[in-house]
């Protein structure tokens, strides 16, 4: 592999190993941690803006703040030769198929409806781990995969979920976001991208995002100067967290994690979602909700530790 952290020849003592770990997990949490919250936020904000501009504009946001970081910390922003192929690969699954599909697997779904289908990529990720990079299916992340499942089903099914005809493009497009965004992952993680880490998130969600841009151009109108304080707010925080930030946190997790270990943790964001929605918009968060968080935090325990 190429640009690997200089984290994991350091075995001899064991030390390096428990280290890269203990950062990765961190990583980890910081990702999933800002990706929940943005579910009310992003929620509160699809009232004054339509999904493709939402996600552009946020877009644009967290793309300045990433190349603030590249030359702050004096990385080079150029894309090597021969590497253009790959880095527009990695856009594609790991920004475009997840920030779009997502998105427009809501016009037939409702929220619930589409977190059920895409947060099955643990699944998707597991098998495409297996495959691509050789990592052992073993009982144990059977186990934590069925026991992290269990408690997103108990969280989003309890309030009913029925999937007649009309909702099977949505069923569809939503489980093409999951399966896609689940092989970005092992993609980057087989195929790590030789650049700096703030650089080779820029460059992904600004190629990722050209999509989104031409949906929103030919079927959006949005009213920007109509914008209240808090969806300016919200449209900040969307660019500077989820976007920004929490990719690059993204990355750096993969690079010190199992692929099925780190995506088995992004269980935790529909859990942070509910939890945070119950906060800022009054949402029911009763034993359900708790029964589902500790379901889904036992999985993600069973699946790091292997």
């Amino acid at each position: 592999m190429t640009h690997h952290p200089p984290t994991r020849p350091a075995t001899a003592s064991g030390g390096g190993s428990r280290t890269a770990d203990a950062t990765g997990l961190l990583l980890l949490l910081a990702t999933v941690v800002g990706w929940g919250f943005n579910w009310p936020a992003m929620k509160l904000l699809l009232a004054e803006v339509p999904p493709f501009s939402m996600r552009v504009a946020c877009a644009a946001i967290g793309v300045s703040l990433l190349v603030a970081i590249a030359a702050r910390r004096g990385e080079a922003l150029g894309v090597p030769h021969g590497l253009w192929p790959r880095l527009t690969l990695a856009s594609l699954l790991n920004v475009t198929a997840w920030m779009g599909l997502a998105s427009f697997s809501l016009l037939w779904l409702a929220a619930g409806e589409a977190t059920i289908v895409c947060y099955t990529m643990p699944i998707w990720a597991t098998l495409f781990a297996r495959v691509v990079l050789g990592e052992r299916i073993t009982p144990r992340r059977v186990l934590a995969l069925a026991t992290g499942l269990a408690g997103l089903l108990v969280l989003v099914l309890g309030r009913g979920v029925e999937v007649g005809l009309e909702k099977l493009p949505g069923v569809a497009v939503a489980l093409s976001a999951a399966i896609l965004f689940s092989a970005g992952t092992v993609v980057t993680k087989r195929w790590p991208l030789a650049m700096p880490p703030a650089s080779s998130a820029a460059w992904q969600m600004a190629i990722g995002c050209a999509p989104l841009l031409v949906a929103a151009a030919l079927f959006e109108s949005p009213d920007f100067g109509a914008l209240t304080t808090q969806g300016w707010w919200l449209l900040v925080y969307g660019g500077v967290g989820p976007l920004g930030l929490c990719y690059l946190a993204w990355f750096a997790a993969l690079k010190r994690l199992p692929a099925s270990a780190a995506a088995a943790g992004t269980l935790l964001t529909p859990v942070v979602g509910v939890v945070s929605a119950a906060v800022f918009l009054g949402e029911p968060l009763g034993a359900r909700e708790v029964i589902a968080l500790s379901l889904t935090i036992g999985g993600v325990m069973l699946a790091i530790r292997g």
